[in-house]
């Protein structure tokens, strides 16, 4: 029941990274703190729709 992600910068909206969570356990958009090679800082990082 996992699902693959993407997680983009709340500042320069790139998508960086990719991730799994599971829908069962996790009903809200996931935000994690992650570092941004653009920004050059580390910032939030929220889920996109797929």
């Amino acid at each position: 029941m996992r699902e693959t992600i993407h997680l983009a910068c709340t500042e320069c909206k790139r998508k960086n990274y990719t991730t799994e969570k599971s829908k069962d356990n996790t009903k809200d958009r996931l935000v994690l703190s992650k570092y941004c090679a653009w920004c050059g800082k580390h910032t939030d990082h929220k889920e996109e729709k797929s």
